[in-house]
């Protein structure tokens, strides 16, 4: 380094330059919500404005919920696992059509106190569901069976004979 451009600290001090203070606190506000419930007072407010333009109508502008869903893929079958706590079995539909499965419900909501107790908060969803999954092989329908347990419905879907998989010998000539 040239000794002429070698700066001390007392001639570091004589620069004159704006200096900027940031300065981050955390709002007392922010800091208690969560983005879920963001979206969910989101929700809400979308629906009072859809309520204020268009009074009498039941339909909220983001209708209805979706259970969560897995599918699993066994060398003979299809194995649906949706979550759908606090159901009864009679509240739910399932119905199978040109290779997509549909399940359809309604969770109503529970009555909790007398008529006059307010929710302070409430996170889980009522109302009802529809939720179609093409299946990517082919179901013997006759054969299909459904089971509810602990607010899980599990959906058994044996393969039809042509998509289960078929061991093919080799011959040698």
């Amino acid at each position: 380094m040239n000794p002429a451009e070698t700066k001390t600290k007392s001639d570091l001090k004589n620069i004159k330059s704006p200096m900027i203070t940031l300065t981050r606190t955390p709002g007392t506000e922010s800091s208690l919500w969560s983005p879920v419930e963001r979206l969910s007072t989101l929700r809400q407010e979308m629906d009072r404005l859809w309520e204020l333009t268009f009074p009498g109508r039941t339909t909220s502008f983001f209708a209805g919920w979706t259970p969560s869903l897995d599918l699993y893929d066994a060398e003979d079958r299809l194995v649906a696992k949706v979550e759908l706590p606090g159901m009864k079995k009679e509240d739910i539909e399932i119905s199978y059509q040109d290779g997509v499965l549909h399940l359809t419900g309604e969770r109503k909501p529970e009555a909790f106190g007398s008529k006059d107790t307010q929710a302070f908060r409430t996170e889980r969803f009522t109302g009802k569901f529809q939720r179609s999954l093409s299946l990517p092989a082919p179901i013997q329908v006759d054969q299909i069976r459904a089971s509810y347990k602990d607010g899980i419905l599990t959906i058994d879907l044996p393969k039809s004979e042509e998509a289960k998989p078929h061991k093919v010998e080799v011959s040698v000539s």
